[in-house]
């Protein structure tokens, strides 16, 4: 038991940061219990859908895609569950994802102590380890909104289809407004990796890189090595690669070789694996922890 004299200097320190004495004391409660589920069981379940529906990289958007509805000068939006209702469920953006979260159901049902945003982003960070990527922390409490807080606005992810200078200005518009820096931009970019374009999903159809169930850096070396062209009759336009014809990249990860802080970084990552994946480690747990609350101590899931 902490002496009153202790718990006083404590909650004093809670306060000077900006948490208020109960919800101090709430979370420390938490972190003495530990979660209301267990994350073995969790991991188990979410590896084997992986290894039968090669679900890693779906697990991985639809994290993303949750998470990337952060608005910092709002502090709206942010991976709260929300995507189950209306009208998010139904954003372009996030056409698809409906298979990612039915396929996770069957283990929130059987691990209901767990949120929805808890095990979207969990199930996020086991494939992207399962991939061979790095191990990124989960520190868990995320807590699941009413449907009345899903989120509205259609315009807060990313659109592919954007070219040149205006392709960068909306990269950083878009990021920039969930708080990240270039460098942060482009190191979440190296998940691109992971999965295939679908043409019933983002219009965009193909793999950005030869082993798509690989977590690598491959991406960035073959934006720098491959040459690119406008794929003939494709609608959306995207581009195909020279050499193979097989590969795909759509018009506003071209647009970030024309910007020279862009391009630094793209040749950094290609260059070195080891600093991909530790600047990717560093900007995607930032990014799964968008608008949640306090946070509890990392997991080793």
């Amino acid at each position: 038991m902490f002496s009153r004299q202790l718990m006083s200097r404590r909650l004093w320190g809670a306060a000077a940061c900006g948490v208020t004495g109960a919800l101090w004391l709430k979370q420390q409660q938490a972190w003495a219990a530990g979660p209301p589920f267990d994350v073995k069981r969790i991991r188990a379940e979410v590896e084997k859908i992986i290894e039968e529906n090669q679900a890693g990289p779906v697990f991985v958007r639809l994290a993303w895609h949750a998470a990337g509805t952060y608005d910092k000068a709002s502090g709206t939006g942010g991976n709260k569950g929300t995507m189950r209702y209306s009208p998010e469920k139904e954003h372009g953006a996030n056409a698809g994802l409906e298979i990612a979260r039915g396929l996770l159901e069957p283990v929130k049902a059987s691990n209901p102590g767990i949120s929805y945003a808890d095990l979207w982003c969990l199930a996020s960070l086991i494939a992207i380890e399962e991939a061979g990527g790095p191990k990124v922390p989960f520190r868990w409490g995320r807590q699941d909104a009413p449907q009345g807080e899903a989120n509205k606005d259609d315009t807060r992810l990313p659109g592919a289809d954007k070219e040149g200078s205006a392709g960068v200005k909306h990269t950083r518009d878009i990021f920039g407004r969930m708080g990240f820096n270039d460098r942060e931009m482009i190191a979440l970019f190296g998940a691109h990796a992971l999965g295939h374009c679908h043409k019933d999903r983002s219009g965009f159809v193909g793999p950005w890189t030869h082993d798509p169930y690989s977590f690598t850096n491959e991406y960035f070396r073959l934006l720098l090595e491959y040459k690119w062209r406008v794929k003939p009759g494709s609608s959306p336009q995207q581009y195909e690669d020279e050499n193979t014809k097989t590969l795909m990249m759509t018009p506003i990860e071209i647009s970030w070789k024309t910007d020279p802080t862009f391009l630094k970084y793209i040749n950094e990552y290609a260059a070195d694996s080891d600093k991909f994946f530790a600047d990717f480690s560093l900007a995607y747990q930032k990014l799964m922890e968008l608008g949640a609350p306090p946070l509890n101590p990392p997991l080793d899931y």
